[in-house]
């Protein structure tokens, strides 16, 4: 975020290491030569634990995240630096530098976590024997998996956001915060609606919570379909909370401003769950589909490890997405309009603040974002078009009643997502663009997550029958 009249550097150029031209060669077939011994032989490990059952323990299935890990953190930096040797070309694209550097302190993070992680599993393994299979068990290590990769995406993206303000050169004049104007509401009814995203707000979150504590307790539930839902709940938390606090605090206090990192920041988390949500969706919706359609190979299809990696893809590919924009906007210039007529920090109101040129930003808006968009719902659409053949192919009232039980709650969801999504952008009679976003937007971060739990917990015998069984043991144990 730079002012018009600085001079920014658009690439780097890597020394490389300390040895003489004559010598490139000879290092040059040494490091390839330990590079490739590096992936070969991590994706080895990974392969035989995949492949041997007597492999599938906590401690084989962090060591084979570890693999993974290791041929990432060697294939941020060792690439480049042979194609240098081998080119004699030591450019860098500015881009690439900071992008370089987010990967190399994610895995680097992620590469001390983990070996934290095991040593905690080894101390268990030795110290507490007779316990091991009842304190590391599949939750626990998938929470432990999940947070490092989290913890380490935090502390990338912090040291990328502030290297990214000071990569700059010494004459220029940033703009430092920014004014959300906030919701288009008279300053005599601020208080009434306070009192009502709030109430929203804490319904979210307790639902939600409430999904996952069900989802948790309920041996019944340990299936793709809930473990996906469990985590469809906590993205829903999660995009609620980027940015309905920030709003109710302005609300309350009247300061409408906000710093740029932090800015910058709630823009990067708010893509990120706005994109985990749509992905989660088509993922369930593919859940469904196998197991309607193909009922008796649906243990085999969707196995712990497919369902694992479809939520890691979705994760992963949310990171990169956001990550993107958020590079790209951090080499734009802004210059002295500063107030952003919504009530977070939207990409496109940023977009239209900007004095630089956005013609690239835009156009991943239209490609990369038109892709996690219509590539999701496609897979919706198709996937509830095979269950409908299948229902329709041997038509039964009982059938037609399962396949309602099964996919309602999930179909009810999308209707709601997509459904606002079209009513706001495509059908809104309003004139007035910023109070379309506006619309939209609470209809995604707050009304949206809001109604899934309800929607979950009144449309699905399952999710009902839970929760009965929780009020009624709360109810004993009271007594």
């Amino acid at each position: 975020m730079r002012r018009e009249n600085q001079s920014h550097v658009s690439e780097f150029l890597l020394l490389g290491l300390p040895i003489q031209p004559e010598q490139h060669g000879v290092f040059f077939a040494l490091f390839l030569g330990m590079y490739l011994t590096t992936v070969l032989g991590n994706l080895l490990i990974i392969l035989l634990i995949r492949l041997d059952p007597r492999l599938h323990t906590p401690m084989y299935f962090f060591l084979s995240h570890l693999a993974l890990k290791d041929v990432s953190f060697s294939s941020v930096t060792v690439p480049k630096m042979l194609m240098n040797m081998q080119t004699q070309d030591q450019s860098i694209s500015y881009a690439g530098c900071v992008t370089q550097t987010y990967f190399f302190i994610f895995f680097a993070c992620i590469d001390n976590l983990l070996l934290a992680v095991m040593a905690y599993d080894m101390y268990v393994a030795i110290c507490h024997p007779l316990h091991y299979t009842v304190i590391m068990r599949e939750e626990l290590c998938l929470c432990l998996l999940a947070g490092s990769w989290l913890l380490s995406c935090a502390d990338a993206l912090t040291h990328t956001l502030l290297m990214a303000q000071l990569m700059r050169r010494e004459n220029q004049s940033s703009v430092s915060q920014f004014f959300l104007l906030g919701l288009p509401i008279h300053p005599e009814q601020q208080g009434m609606f306070f009192v009502l995203f709030l109430a929203m707000y804490l319904t979210t979150v307790l639902g939600n919570l409430l999904i996952i504590l069900l989802i948790r307790l309920d041996p019944r539930l340990h299936t793709p379909m809930y473990f996906f839902l469990s985590h469809l709940a906590l993205t829903d938390v999660s995009f609620s909370s980027v940015t309905v606090p920030k709003m109710l605090m302005n609300m309350q206090t009247q300061d409408q401003s906000i710093s740029s990192a932090h800015c910058v920041t709630q823009m990067f988390f708010f893509i990120i769950f706005a994109c985990v949500d749509n992905l989660l969706l088509a993922v369930m919706a593919y859940d469904r589909y196998v197991a309607i359609c193909h009922p008796l190979h649906y243990a085999i299809i969707m196995r712990e490890e497919l369902s694992l990696c479809l939520l890691a893809g979705s994760w992963i590919l949310s990171c990169a997405y956001a990550l993107t924009h958020t590079l790209l906007l951090a080499q734009l210039s802004f210059c002295a309009d500063n107030i952003i007529p919504h009530f977070f920090c939207d990409l496109a109101a940023l977009l239209k603040l900007s004095c630089s040129d956005t013609s690239l930003n835009e156009l991943v808006i239209f490609t990369a974002g038109a892709a996690v968009v219509i590539f999701p719902l496609c897979g919706i659409l198709v996937s509830y078009g095979h269950i409908g053949v299948s229902i329709l192919r041997v038509p039964s009232t009982k059938g037609i009643c399962k396949a309602l039980s099964t996919c309602g709650s999930h179909l009810s969801v999308v209707s709601l997502f997509y459904g606002t999504m079209m009513a706001v952008y495509l059908f809104s009679s309003s004139g007035l663009s910023h109070d379309k976003d506006i619309i939209a937007s609470v209809m995604y971060t707050v009304v949206t997550p809001m109604l899934n739990p309800f929607i979950y917990s009144l449309r699905n015998r399952d999710m009902t029958l839970a929760l009965r069984i929780l009020f009624r043991n709360s109810n004993l144990f009271a007594k």
